[in-house]
């Protein structure tokens, strides 16, 4: 008996321990809280980990992932405020070139804008494109610098600079400048293999896409990202202050000169103004042009004047029947010749 109350007294104290234990951890909410307050520490730190590591990674990488494609290639155009002011502004006239052009309208979605002040960042996303906001040290890059100007330099340095950038994150891209219109998709006139390390305009071409002796244009150009290219960008840059009065693009072109495409062993095409042309030497053939630089121009306004003739060229072009086309003649680009007067 002795032996049975015994255990009894055993099984009513475990029974006790165990709801009382039970009691404390789930139904007891003054004693559970300090549980719960052990736990938070370690979820509050995990979260502002995450929330961390989201505010510091690399902005541009997310930039140049979401709008570049699987094989990591880009467009890329760069604009401040100049470029989106006014009733008909560059930017938009950019825009319309893929949407009249032939098989350019998709192309718009590996564009990446990149702009240099709040104005042309917020216009940008008005539109609903992919835009990148440029961090510009406190430099006023807002206004229209007009070709050649002191503040025009700094600005196509700033433009070098982050393109460097853009090489060293990994990326292909083309550049282009926003007043280039695109009337033909340019990828089937364009080397796609990883061989051909740069494919950059001209603004006259002399019938050799191999020689050096044509005249480079940086505002339309193809470049893979690669150790040789990199090397290049840092090299262009590093004559930055060396190169007083002189543009980005003549610096290339003396550096070109100097050998120092042959030492780093870039392969270079230069580009055909048939298919790639410009102000300087307009297309001969419109059934082969696949895009339009308002080179050979000085001022934002004359540009847009005869870009939009071009537009209408176009049109007028696509409306007309093949006896209509052997006739065809660009329109003269009277405002940017007449931009020089000034």
């Amino acid at each position: 008996m002795d032996i049975s109350k015994n255990r009894i007294v055993d099984y009513t104290l475990y029974l006790l321990l165990f709801f009382g234990f039970t009691y404390i951890l789930f139904l007891n909410p003054g004693k559970s809280r300090p549980l719960l307050s052990l736990q938070m520490p370690q979820c509050q730190t995990l979260k502002t980990t995450q929330y961390q590591m989201a505010v510091y990674r690399d902005k541009l990488d997310v930039a140049l992932s979401t709008t570049s494609t699987e094989n990591k290639t880009l467009l890329i155009c760069i604009v401040n405020k100049a470029y989106v002011d006014g009733d008909k502004p560059m930017l938009d006239l950019f825009l319309d070139g893929f949407w009249v052009g032939k098989d350019t309208k998709t192309l718009i979605n590996h564009l990446l804008i990149v702009a240099m002040d709040q104005t042309s960042y917020e216009r940008c996303k008005f539109l609903k494109l992919h835009c990148y906001k440029l961090e510009t040290d406190d430099v006023d890059f807002v206004s229209e610098k007009l070709y050649m100007s002191d503040d025009f330099i700094k600005m196509m340095w700033r433009r070098t600079l982050f393109l460097r950038d853009v090489l060293k994150h990994g990326y292909n891209f083309i550049y282009t400048d926003t007043d280039v219109l695109w009337l033909r998709n340019p990828f089937p006139h364009l080397s796609l293999n990883q061989t051909m390390d740069l494919q950059i305009s001209t603004d006259n071409f002399n019938g050799n896409q191999l020689s050096e002796a044509n005249p480079i244009n940086t505002g339309f150009y193809m470049i893979n990202s690669n150790n040789k290219t990199i090397a290049l960008f840092d090299s262009w840059y590093a004559n930055k202050d060396n190169s007083t009065g002189l543009k980005e693009q003549d610096v290339l072109m003396r550096l070109m000169h100097q050998g120092l495409f042959r030492k780093l062993g870039l392969k270079v095409r230069f580009l055909d103004t048939i298919y790639f042309s410009g102000f300087c030497q307009d297309s001969r053939d419109v059934r082969a042009v696949t895009t339009v630089h308002a080179n050979c121009c000085r001022s934002i306004t004359a540009k847009l004047a005869d870009l939009t003739a071009v537009i209408h060229d176009w049109k007028r072009y696509k409306g007309s029947s093949d006896n209509q086309t052997l006739t065809f003649r660009w329109s003269n680009h009277t405002a940017c010749r007449n931009s020089w007067r000034h």
